[in-house]
């Protein structure tokens, strides 16, 4: 029997494509548009799509992705979000480095009441070097040091959301008796970045604990995935470069006592479907001159805490930056250098690529089902993020070209697992540590 396919779709107002706003099938405002943002969920909430997921970043200047200057905040869209869907999931962005555990257990575990279940949270460390400017703080936490803190700020988090039993809250008005504080946890944590008392103010969810997604392919990444994700969002390098990854993974949570299934790997694709090649490849080109050499150039810097590739010959090899970009997204920028190198690409072409990627998701339906699927069974994925460059047009070809082909295969249904996100993504319901009788677990 074949396995199912489950897809996430990234709303980020227009696109994935940094000048995706220019493109005649969105609108220009699609980043701040609250009517397009439900039109979309709900589209792929028909289509059978498992999540929504909300990226976010907490610093801009003049150079930013031009939709990242102006758009709503996660927690905010996403409980907006969940009043106007049913089924979808919804899971957003919240850093661990310019947050409180104690908030972040609240916001998450209200947006999962609300839902009935359906939410996420991907916790991230916060790549860019200018964040520290927006919160008072001195410094950016260094890569390493981001992610301790992230081990602690996880954990808190984790422990405040099994505050309560989930029979807990017995509201007898005969009794009087609103809460069995038998049932009732204090998590006591005291770390060396986090404390938190508890009890969190909010019961369980639906499905036990909000579903946790984590980002980044670092060392450090990799073990904080295996050490605390349900699931992980992943670049899409290449169907060898991800099994590894996906290895690492499975092999991290079960060096921390968990099982190689407890992880799902989801890489971000951004498919692009044509009825034959050439078509895909004109849809493609149009995309790709949505952009300018020069734009590409500042899209690029995003990656290397917005360093000025501006300054140098454009034609002439990729420079050599040392140690820039070590702080920031830093499996990326290894990447970016380590083929730079590799394929001795001047500076225009990696930031042409880099702006645009060109994949082997784009082409014909049956080619790019083909390709979701060599994946899948190739243990590259569990699923995917569809990060469209357009999302309006993208969506609409993969919901009616790309989509049905899979049906077809036995790899998709418009009807959902289950009613929650956990159900959507095959994962269990959470059960509390406190019933499972492991008061110390962390994972």
């Amino acid at each position: 029997m074949s396995k199912r396919i489950p897809f996430g779709i990234m709303l980020q107002g227009p696109g994935g494509h940094m000048n995706a706003w220019k493109h005649e099938s969105v609108p220009a405002d699609a980043s701040v548009n609250f009517d397009y943002y439900v039109r979309t969920a709900k589209q792929a909430e028909a289509a059978g799509i498992a999540f929504a997921f909300i990226a976010d970043g907490l610093y801009i200047n003049e150079q930013s992705i031009p939709h990242f200057l102006n758009r709503f905040e996660p927690i905010a869209i996403l409980a907006a979000l969940a009043a106007a869907t049913d089924k979808i999931g919804l899971v957003g962005t919240l850093s661990t480095s310019y947050s409180d555990p104690f908030t972040v257990a609240r916001q998450f575990a209200s947006i999962d009441l609300i839902s009935k279940g359906r939410a996420g949270w991907n916790a991230v460390t916060s790549p860019l070097e200018g964040s520290a400017k927006n919160y008072g703080r001195d410094k950016h936490p260094d890569h390493a040091l981001r992610y301790e803190i992230a081990g602690e700020h996880i954990e808190i988090v984790k422990g405040l959301w099994d505050s309560w039993d989930d029979d807990a809250f017995i509201r007898d008005r005969e009794t009087g008796q609103f809460a069995d504080f038998s049932k009732l946890h204090r998590v006591n944590f005291k770390g060396k970045f986090h404390s938190a008392e508890g009890p969190l103010n909010i019961q369980r969810s639906q499905q036990g604990q909000t579903v946790l997604f984590q980002a980044g392919g670092s060392d450090d990444g990799i073990t904080l995935g295996g050490r605390h994700a349900d699931a992980i969002f992943a670049g899409a390098a290449s169907l060898e470069e991800n099994r590894e990854l996906a290895s690492k993974l499975k092999q991290s949570a079960i060096a921390h006592g968990r099982g190689a299934d407890a992880i799902k790997i989801f890489p971000g694709i951004g498919p692009i479907v044509g009825s034959t090649e050439e078509e895909a490849q004109r849809k493609y080109a149009a995309i790709r001159d949505l952009v300018t050499v020069r734009e590409a150039l500042l899209y690029l810097g995003r990656f290397f805490d917005h360093h000025d590739f501006t300054q140098y010959d454009r034609d002439a090899p990729f420079p050599e930056l040392g140690d820039i970009g070590k702080n920031n997204f830093r499996s990326g920028t290894d990447r970016i250098k380590r083929i730079a190198k590799e394929k001795n690409q001047s500076l225009r072409e990696v930031a042409l690529e880099s702006a645009t990627p060109r994949s082997n998701f784009v082409g014909t339906p049956e080619r790019i089902a083909d390709e979701i699927e060599a994946w899948v069974d190739g243990g590259a994925a569990d699923g995917f993020v569809l990060g469209f460059p357009v999302i309006t047009e993208g969506l609409n070809d993969f919901e009616q070209h790309v989509l049905p082909v899979l049906e077809a295969r036995g790899r998709h249904t418009r009807d959902q697992i289950g009613s929650t996100l956990r159900d959507h993504l095959e994962l269990p319901f959470r059960q509390s540590r406190y019933t499972l009788g492991d008061e110390k677990a962390v994972g």
